[in-house]
């Protein structure tokens, strides 16, 4: 796995354990915040582990976790939104505005500044060869004024200060969300100690495949923000702006830039369930054996004024005025923005964040024989509508149908006693009024018919927010950490459970809890009714699935060869722990384009691909007489 989300980066647990710190041994404690801050610039160290602080300083490792520790609590996780605009400065705006003149307005312009299509009661003179002088006469002028208006949302999730992932590779006007791809795909590569190149020879081209999107495209002002604000902001549409927007452009870039895969590719969207929607792809493929390599992921990068003002208007974020409110405060301070999302406590809304996480799934077989490190396993992901409904953001009923879907698959896998006793759930847990009530029930009714008390539950967007189509990848990074640590996540800002919480068989916790897990439920539900809910299996319970299937010594025999890939892996990890991180971007290289294949009836020869593409196909319809052909 691999990922940036706003408590650091996915490999090697660091965000993970960033949710669960003060729970950690001293150690632990020590060298995430050493590697947190070697992200953020605040130290770096050279290949030799020589520690220097941001100045160029010399020091050890303890003392520069000594001096940054302050800053580096402060600047993960949720907190103030750190754009100066969102702040003293304002965001930028115009007013639209009726004047009446009651004497003519002259005026001097720059004749490439005049509107294309003048106002017929404007009388032009030219005073050289660049300068207009425009007179408006006397009566009605519509106009719009530029303005600066205060933020109404000041919180939200965002990356680690300082940790810039367009900064590591020739990035050229790439919206934010695809360079968060870039380096979370790049990391997911680095994390899992295997050699993509290498993997990628033993296999068919076709049997390689890419499924990652986002929620809601690229709509910062690389992407489709810029473009649609473009007229009427008075700049001019750029030729990137509209291809890099679409949806499905993580893949793309994958695919283009990373993997240089011809193999299956494509983005569901499924607004906050979109990184599931592409997970069961990927499943789906491996269980049918289409594929045997899927790389799923998302990236979102929502933190933009748009789009907080737009869920601000569907009274759906938790804006100031609320969490003032919330707790009878005049001025909100650093601290209580810091506690602005609290599911299934009292609560106002969500918080917005950004994220970029991806996993890569193998098919069981393939794993063993290149001696992969597996982090767990997912044996289903299920997906349901809520049917009718009164409008298109009510609750519904889809969630239970994948929840009891998801809940007998474990049960049908690992048994009575582990459902009951070895689960977890991690919400959904946006931190909305709405939320809290109607997927405790869901996790209530379930909890019931399966016979299932005190079932725990974790909410991590109450430390990293809500990252829309990648909430869910936020979601199962954690649980690889949960299984990782044998901790569960506390809901930091649970100081209580609200009244209107189903909490009877729930245990829903402020700290972190040591448990030992077989199994984590992955639930997500979506605006407009994308309702998934995923289960992935412990690497012991994996592993006790591997050796049934292909024995014990098989399984000893892939436990030998995953020793090279834990020391690459543990490699890759040491020197990004050190601030030293490498962007797998491979722009303009291998190109093809037709004239350099070589096709017979039965396969497609690629230069620079190991093995060809079959074109053999499965054909279930049978084959008709030839009278009938």
């Amino acid at each position: 796995m691999g990922g940036v989300n706003p408590a650091g980066r996915a490999s090697g647990h660091q965000a993970f354990r960033r949710t669960v710190l003060d729970a950690l041994p001293d150690d632990d404690q020590a060298s995430t915040l050493l590697g947190l801050a070697a992200m953020m610039r605040l130290a770096s160290a050279d290949e030799d582990g020589r520690w220097q602080d941001a100045d160029g300083r010399p020091l050890d490792a303890a003392e520069i976790v000594a001096q940054t520790r302050q800053q580096v609590l402060d600047h993960t996780l949720i907190r103030r939104i750190e754009d100066p605009r969102f702040n003293e400065a304002g965001l930028p705006a115009n007013r639209r505005a009726s004047l009446e003149l009651d004497a003519p307005l002259v005026f001097r312009i720059r004749r490439r500044q005049l509107p294309e299509d003048l106002p017929p009661a404007w009388q032009i003179r030219e005073l050289d060869r660049h300068s207009m002088e425009v007179t408006v006469p006397a009566g009605s002028m519509e106009v719009m004024l530029p303005e600066n208006r205060p933020a109404q949302v000041r919180a939200a999730g965002q990356l680690p200060t300082g940790f810039e992932p367009s900064r590591l590779y020739r990035s050229v006007h790439h919206p934010r969300g695809l360079s968060m791809a870039i380096f979370a795909a790049s990391d997911c590569l680095g994390d899992s100690g295997l050699a993509w190149d290498s993997l990628r020879d033993r296999l068919d081209p076709d049997e390689v495949a890419v499924y990652a999107g986002n929620s809601i495209g690229q709509l910062d002002d690389e992407g489709w923000g810029g473009l649609l604000k473009s007229f009427v902001s008075g700049n001019r549409a750029t030729s990137k702006q509209m291809p890099l927007g679409y949806g499905q452009m993580p893949a793309d870039f994958l695919n283009a830039y990373v993997l240089g895969s011809v193999g299956g590719t494509g983005a569901a969207l499924g607004a906050c369930a979109s990184f599931l929607y592409n997970l069961r792809l990927g499943v789906d493929d491996i269980q049918a054996r289409r594929r045997r390599v899927v790389m799923v992921g998302t990236a979102d990068a929502p933190v933009t004024p748009e789009i907080i003002e737009g869920f601000r208007a569907m009274g759906a974020l938790a804006d100031d005025e609320s969490l003032k409110a919330l707790d009878a405060l005049t001025l909100l301070t650093d601290a209580d923005y810091q506690r602005a999302c609290r599911p299934f406590a009292r609560n106002c809304g969500f918080t917005i964040a950004e994220s970029s996480q991806f996993v890569m799934l193998m098919d069981d077989s393939l794993a063993m024989e290149v001696g992969a490190e597996i982090l767990g396993s997912v044996p289903g992901v299920f997906v349901n509508a809520d049917g009718w409904k009164r409008s298109i953001s009510a609750p519904g009923i889809g969630n239970y149908i994948t929840l009891g879907k998801a809940a007998s698959l474990v049960r049908e896998i690992l048994g009575e006693e582990a459902l009951r006793q070895r689960t977890f759930l991690h919400a959904h847990g946006t931190s909305t009024p709405k939320n809290r009530v109607t997927e405790s029930h869901v996790f209530d009714l379930v909890a019931r018919a399966y016979g299932i008390h005190d079932w725990p539950v974790v909410a991590v967007k109450a430390y990293v927010g809500h990252s829309q189509g990648s909430a869910a990848g936020d979601q199962i990074t954690r649980a690889l950490g949960s299984f990782a640590h044998g901790l569960l996540p506390g809901i930091s800002t649970l100081e209580a459970v609200a009244d209107d919480v189903h909490a009877e068989r729930l245990r829903l916790s402020r700290e972190a809890v040591p448990f030992a897990a077989d199994a984590a439920f992955i639930n997500a539900k979506g605006f407009g009714g994308n309702n998934a809910t995923g289960v992935v299996l412990s690497p012991a319970v994996t592993e006790r699935l591997l050796a049934a299937r292909h024995g014990e010594a098989a399984v000893a025999a892939w436990q030998d060869r995953r020793e090279a890939t834990r020391a690459a892996a543990a490699d890759y990890r040491r020197r990004a722990d050190q601030g030293q991180f490498t962007a797998h971007y491979r722009f303009g290289e291998g190109v093809l384009e037709g004239p350099e294949l070589t096709m017979s009836d039965a396969e497609l020869e690629i230069p620079g691909y190991a093995r060809p593409v079959s074109l053999a196909v499965d054909n279930p319809y049978g084959r008709l007489p030839d009278a009938d052909r």
